[in-house]
């Protein structure tokens, strides 16, 4: 799968302009469930998930602070989940990649 180069939104970015990459291995018909690989190199930025995602840290160190003040720090191996509605910030300390598994409900009508 080729990867996909992109950055995280200026008004977003809270330390550097980090490269973030990521590689779609595969999405559902649906667009609700996907399953990937992410990698960020080392900055700071605000996160807001509509999401629900699982985590597993390949390689790296990073930290997801909540807007409430908890912290995460996060390394190769660790395994977590962020819920949809989470709102913060995410630095990476040392180049991060994870595995990710994401469900986004759709929006009823």
């Amino acid at each position: 799968v080729a990867p996909e180069h992109y950055h995280a939104a200026p008004e977003r970015r809270l330390q550097g302009n980090p490269q973030l990459t990521v590689w779609p291995h595969y999405s559902d018909p649906s667009g609700q469930f996907s399953v990937g690989e992410w990698q960020g190199e080392v900055g700071s930025w605000r996160v807001q998930y509509t999401e629900e995602e699982f985590c597993q840290i390949i390689e790296g160190v990073s930290t997801i602070t909540a807007d409430d003040g908890s912290v995460l720090t996060v390394h190769a191996g660790d395994r977590f989940v962020i819920p949809a509605g989470f709102t913060g910030t995410w630095q990476v300390l040392e180049r991060t990649r994870k595995t990710y598994v994401i469900y986004e409900r759709k929006a009823t009508a």
